[in-house]
């Protein structure tokens, strides 16, 4: 009893301070704001920008840990694991390596760092994914947090179709097979196998990051990416996984600084296409 009180005064009191922090925010200048994240995940603020680009660093930092950093309801371990995506995707490895360790900072585990990383392979492929995790592996090491890292594969040889169709065609059915059809030798069958077994089977069963995270995630992936088709139908999974239309437009605004204002807009641009096709259904 004292156990389940405790814990709801804990609860409580991190909801309070999670409202005084929004009413804060609301009446802080975007300078001040960014101190604040930036002081949260890299211990500086704007006043360590010193040398020949100081201009510019104040432009970014203001722009995206002052504003972006304040749209939408994301949190900022989530806001990190967006960025550390993004990064993968774009392999800006430097920069991958600040956020990695702001993503620690922020409260993210090795596991969750870890398997948003991994989660990018079936979209980008697997050398783009081993340089990020070469650089996360630097990382884990420097801090010394080999001992939290463990085995997180939940599926096997023989069930890892039947694992992957089971998270797979609740979202998107048979929509790949059907568009592979018509290859020769029916290569088309192998390939939608591929997905289920691969994207499906062997990445989104795995422990670390739940469905929602996972499907929000690849919204930063194709954002990057520029895809916007395949966006369009990763937006309408999302929505099936559990993740609001609001979350979902914070994330591609999130990644925008990244990946710069037109594939930003053309992944906007597909939200609101899906949200005009379920306001005619």
């Amino acid at each position: 009893m004292i156990k389940k009180l405790c814990i709801t005064v804990l609860i409580s009191a991190l909801m309070l301070n999670m409202g005084a922090f929004a009413k804060e925010s609301k009446s802080m200048t975007r300078q001040e704001i960014a101190d604040k994240n930036l002081e949260t995940l890299f211990n500086i603020t704007t006043k360590n920008n010193n040398g020949p680009d100081k201009d510019f660093m104040d432009i970014l930092q203001k722009y995206i840990f002052g504003e972006v950093f304040a749209i939408g309801d994301l949190d900022i371990k989530t806001r990190e694991l967006l960025t550390v995506t993004s990064l993968t995707v774009m392999q800006t490895l430097p920069q991958l390596k600040a956020h990695i360790n702001g993503a620690l900072n922020a409260g993210n585990t090795p596991i969750e760092i870890r398997e948003t990383i991994y989660q990018c392979a079936p979209f980008i492929g697997f050398p783009k994914t081993l340089n990020a995790i070469s650089v996360f592996n630097e990382v884990i090491k420097e801090r010394g947090l080999e001992k939290e890292l463990k085995n997180t594969k939940t599926t096997n040889e023989n069930d890892r179709y039947k694992k992957g169709f089971e998270i797979q065609n609740p979202m998107y059915g048979d929509e790949i097979v059907q568009n592979m059809k018509g290859l020769p030798d029916d290569m088309g069958s192998d390939v939608a196998r591929f997905l289920t077994e691969v994207c499906f089977g062997d990445f989104y069963t795995r422990e670390g990051l739940d469905l929602k995270k996972r499907e929000l995630m690849t919204i930063a992936i194709l954002t990057t990416t520029g895809n916007t088709g395949v966006l369009k139908s990763h937006i309408k999974g999302n929505l099936k996984a559990g993740n609001s239309i609001e979350t979902i437009s914070a994330a591609i605004i999130q990644v925008m600084p990244y990946v710069g204002f037109p594939n930003s807009f053309a992944a906007l641009k597909a939200v609101k296409d899906v949200i005009n096709e379920n306001k005619q259904e």
